[in-house]
């Protein structure tokens, strides 16, 4: 975006009436403005506060793909960015635009950094946020990876699996919570055990509502009722009767892929690639050797119980 000529010609007097201003807007839809002016300012319907104490550090801009990277400050408030809120990560890969902005006339104005939130840390009453430029998505690994599990994210544009259709997704309330990473459900018999490990869990309501998990464990106890664990705490206060949805979860083996998602033909792993030891292998007269992974037959769970075959995976009546 290039300077206005407006904008332009008021930098040339010398004497300016110049703000700075930071659009924040999170994942879950939720948008604050903050300004270093004494005054709040307006721009295009939105409030940009000044009782943040919101103060930004150098930043650094290179040509190429080099990352664009900065720091800014802030006080906590409940009026805007709060505690609870950094705790529970609702600012974790917010998006970020800020501004240089003639107070004295908010139209001209000129972004000079946008990208998302890095690592933010809360320190002696306030906040400090690690911003990253857009070519920060650069620095990835590109291309394909060979490998023997599935690279696929179960749902994603090359995995292709509608997790919407029945039986792969339930929504119910929670009985009980004794942690943030500990929940327990009603009798959910129809669904196998492990059934949703390895998948997401997403709050509905309460809260902790719109926060996500990972599952690490699903399991049914003695008295029959569902404990699901997480990898990680919900950092959220969550009570009984809060909805949640979860989903089923793929460990990535072909078997997994073929049976309980009857989508092996979307598999994006290579089971039959010789592994390390191949190197000290040697001709054998008897026995398979095809490459396979022969772990799979070892920690794929039970789907035999869910009463389909390898073409027809188990899915449940839509009303269960």
């Amino acid at each position: 975006m290039a300077l206005s000529p407006e904008l332009e010609a008021h930098l040339g007097q010398g004497v300016t009436t110049i703000a700075r201003c930071w659009k924040v807007t999170r994942r879950d839809g939720v948008v604050h403005g903050f300004t270093d002016h004494d005054l709040d300012l307006v721009i295009d319907n939105l409030s940009y506060r000044a009782d943040t104490g919101m103060t930004a550090q150098a930043l650094s801009q290179t040509t190429g793909l080099s990352v664009d990277n900065t720091e800014a400050l802030g006080v906590l408030n409940d009026a805007s960015i709060t505690e609870k809120d950094i705790r529970a990560g609702r600012y974790d890969g917010a998006e970020v635009e800020a501004w240089l902005v003639n107070w004295s006339d908010t139209s001209q104005r000129f972004l000079r950094f946008r990208g998302t939130v890095g690592e933010l840390a809360r320190e002696a009453g306030g906040f400090r946020a690690e911003l990253n430029g857009l070519s920060e998505k650069l620095n990835q690994p590109q291309g394909r990876v060979y490998q023997m599990p599935c690279s696929a994210v179960l749902g994603d544009g090359a995995c292709r699996f509608n997790l919407s259709q029945s039986g792969y997704q339930l929504e119910l309330p929670v009985v009980d919570n004794t942690s943030e990473t500990t929940f327990q459900f009603a009798d959910m018999s129809l669904y196998p055990n492990r059934w949703f490990e390895r998948g997401r869990f997403t709050v509905l309501t309460g809260a902790a509502k719109d926060l996500t998990g990972l599952i690490k464990n699903d399991r049914t106890g003695a008295n029959g009722a569902r404990t699901i664990e997480l990898w990680e705490s919900i950092r959220e206060r969550m009570v009984s009767g809060d909805m949640v949805r979860l989903e089923a979860g793929c460990d990535k083996l072909p078997t997994t892929c073929r049976v309980k998602f009857n989508n092996f033909r979307n598999f994006r792993g290579f089971p039959d690639i010789p592994g390390e030891d191949w190197l000290m292998s040697y001709p054998v007269g008897h026995g398979k050797n095809d490459g396979g992974d022969a772990r799979e037959t070892n920690e794929l769970p039970d789907w035999s119980v869910l009463g389909g075959d390898e073409t027809n995976p188990f899915v449940p009546n839509s009303g269960d």
